[in-house]
């Protein structure tokens, strides 16, 4: 049924005042929409009756008091539809299907959109938060207006936060600071942004917030007649040029005062004695007119200078920022931009909203939103964990950038010490997949190298390449960590696979058979047995560590399809080779960190794979406790990579001893990973080296290189 079939209320006087002051603000909307609105109101009131807020008020008040603060931003009649009625769908006996019918397909699915994913089951709070959040992205990137609703519906609640318990206090407040005022700024939102967080910071630190904020009162009732004589000299030359202005001065807020003062460890005094204006004009080329202004008023300060006109934030900010010297030696910040960018600088996606499809006209704030909200969705199709994404996400919501440039002269926006693998995958992932190293600024330099903005970085690439677990620990941005973990999990699949494979057949070998000869049926009937779709399922357990081979291949030949083949001879089975290369299943231990070359055993870990420890290893004694577990291996003829060792030297304590052994290690073409002091006294030290090595002989001629330097007492591997 259309909402045509139910007459709105004409006779306002019935209405509550709450709903007359939202239809006053929705004045901006067709007389037949805001006929829908109230008729949304007549909905979610009935949905909603017998229920109440903490305050006790009647619960309908909030979902007005949200869709007044969308209205406030001129949004369209879906959006506030939607707001009214966003939670009915959770909170109340309406169905999707009614709301659908009443107000239209889009409502529904805003509505469905914001709502969160209480009746599913989840291992923890922490996890359903995360599905909540993680549906919640995932409906933006269809449609942009489910985070206003959302971040409307956050910013009423943070209002009216007091009727809470305070660990619900707490952690609403907590949530809000570190999720929701982030997406907001990363929307360009940055008038919601600040009152989310001067609200959650309200909320988490009470004491914190009363202090700084009557600082600040005070700080600016003696401040007013300098911030007044700076304004007006500002003013008077821009009016002297003719350029239109108007002047505004800014006010740090509690929560922007209290976060500088801990991360850039500056007192409350440094961080007050700066005067900020903006100064707000009709055309970009005003705004450069105007910059030049001001700099011939006032002395600019050195490299304060940024242009995000030219080159706009990632959210679509855009504005001119300069520091000037003023007449009370105090620095003066200056933000300079249009009607057009101020407007997009305070609300973002929101400003001057007229709902656009993704192929129709948007504001630079919606069109960066859509680029960010279609990577994030690509990015969760390849990340099956919750909790994951969440974190990926929290990773792309860093508030500073770095701008970079490509080659071709396009302009790439990074987070703060994004590194230049981070901007290979930022190109494309097969960039990024087969990248070997960088060029920046026409200089060669590592995949970890941390870029800088303005950097122009060319990616060099190889098809041989291919992603390494080590990335994951310099890698800054979500899309590069979620490319690689999907990589790494591929090949561990494959790795463990092949490896399971050769496992079992060793089993198998040792009964006298092998899974050639193991009866199709035998082998199905196993696999439904065991609940495993594929044979490949099984091999993958099997070297994961979470099924034992000979288990399984007692099983496999115990069954009557292979009894009609005689009994089996048991025999002596050979050890698996290795290569090193199967990373995905293997692991080597720390407590003994074998090389190629030595004795090694296998011991079947669940869910890690193989762990590889020496013979000698003193922990094997305990492993051998579990026979089932062990495996019989040793290193293949083609065994590639690097391998850590680590090195106890003992040096006489003299000044350069550590460069000269550093020299030596390097000179035996070993790279150096950490090294610590053991012990330290006046005469002596004994160093612990960690280092890369090929095999066992690559050791011992580290080891001849480092005793020949002649301020070593003695070297030795560790452990022995």
């Amino acid at each position: 049924m259309s909402a045509a079939t139910h007459p709105a209320p004409t006779d306002t006087s019935a209405l509550p005042p709450y709903v007359l002051a939202l239809k006053e603000r929705i004045a901006y909307l067709p007389e037949q929409h805001i006929q829908r609105v109230l008729r949304a109101f007549q909905v979610g009131a009935a949905a909603h009756e017998g229920q109440t807020r903490k305050s006790g008020e009647p619960y309908i008040t909030h979902p007005i008091a949200v869709a007044g603060i969308l209205a406030e931003f001129g949004m369209d009649a879906e959006t506030i539809i939607a707001a009214i009625l966003h939670d009915t769908l959770e909170d109340t006996a309406l169905s999707r299907a009614e709301l659908s019918g009443e107000f239209g397909e889009p409502v529904a699915e805003l509505v469905d959109g914001v709502t969160k994913l209480d009746k599913m089951r989840f291992s923890s709070r922490q996890e359903a938060d995360a599905e909540s959040f993680r549906k919640m992205l995932l409906a933006m990137a269809r449609d942009l207006r489910v985070i206003l609703i959302k971040l409307a519906d956050r910013l009423h609640n943070m209002r009216t936060l007091g009727a809470k318990e305070s660990d619900s206090r707490r952690r609403i407040a907590r949530e809000t600071l570190e999720i929701y005022a982030p997406i907001a700024q990363r929307l360009g939102m940055n008038k919601f942004k600040a009152e989310l967080q001067d609200l959650g910071f309200r909320a988490l630190y009470p004491d914190r917030y009363r202090v700084i904020s009557e600082r600040i009162r005070a700080a600016l009732g003696n401040r007013r007649e300098a911030m007044g004589r700076i304004e007006g000299a500002l003013s008077t030359r821009l009016i002297e040029e003719r350029i239109p202005v108007r002047v505004v001065g800014r006010i740090k807020s509690p929560w922007s005062i209290y976060s500088k003062m801990r991360s850039e460890h500056k007192s409350f005094a440094q961080l007050m004695d700066v005067y900020g204006f903006r100064v707000v004009t009709d055309s970009a080329m005003s705004c450069y007119m105007a910059l030049g202004v001001a700099h011939a008023l006032y002395k600019p300060v050195d490299r304060r200078f940024k242009d995000f006109i030219a080159i706009p934030k990632a959210n679509g900010y855009q504005s001119l920022h300069t520091v000037l010297l003023g007449p009370f030696g105090a620095p003066i910040e200056v933000q300079i931009r249009t009607e057009e960018m101020d407007s997009v600088a305070e609300r973002g996606v929101a400003a001057h909203w007229a709902y656009k499809t993704d192929s129709g006209p948007a504001n630079s704030a919606q069109a960066r939103a859509r680029e960010w909200l279609s990577a994030l969705a690509d990015s969760q199709a390849n990340t099956p964990e919750a909790a994951e994404f969440i974190e990926n996400v929290k990773i792309d919501l860093f508030p500073d950038e770095t701008y970079l440039f490509t080659p071709r002269g396009d302009i790439l926006s990074l987070p703060r010490s994004a590194t230049a693998l981070d901007f290979a995958y930022a190109v494309h992932t097969d960039v990024g997949d087969h990248a070997v190293a960088a060029r920046v600024d026409k200089k060669l330099l590592p995949l970890r190298t941390r870029l800088e903005s303005g950097q122009l970085v060319e990616i060099i690439t190889a098809p041989s390449a291919v992603p390494n677990p080590a990335w994951l620990e310099f890698v800054v941005t979500g899309k590069a960590r979620t490319a690689i973990r999907q990589y790494l999990k591929h090949l561990q699949h494959e790795d463990a696979v092949d490896f399971g494979h050769r496992m079992l057949d060793r089993a198998l070998d040792a009964l006298g058979t092998n899974l050639d000869a193991i009866q199709p049926a035998v082998l199905e009937k196993f696999l439904h047995k065991s609940k495993f779709k594929r044979l490949e399922e099984l091999l993958s357990d099997i070297a994961l560590g979470n099924r034992m081979p000979d288990q399984v291949a007692s099983q496999l030949v115990s069954s009557r399809g292979t009894a009609a083949r005689g009994a089996p001879i048991a025999h002596v089975a050979e050890n698996i080779r290795i290569t090193g290369a199967e990373r995905g299943v293997l692991s080597f231990a720390n407590c003994c960190h074998p090389l190629p070359g030595d004795e090694i055993i296998g011991y079947l870990s669940p869910g890690k794979g193989i762990v590889v420890h020496r013979v000698e290893c003193p922990n094997v004694v305990e492993l051998r406790k579990s026979p089932e577990r062990c495996v019989a291996i040793e290193w293949g003829h083609d065994v590639q990579g690097d391998y850590r060792a680590e090195l106890r030297i003992e040096v006489i304590n003299r000044p350069g001893v550590l460069a000269t052994v550093a020299a030596a290690i390097a000179a035996a073409d070993s790279n150096i990973e950490n090294v610590e002091y053991v012990e330290r006294d006046m005469a002596a030290a004994t160093l612990l080296f960690t280092i890369e090595v090929k095999n066992r002989k690559h050791l011992a001629d580290v080891i001849r290189r480092v005793r020949r330097t002649g301020v070593v007492s003695g070297a030795y591997r560790y452990p022995l």
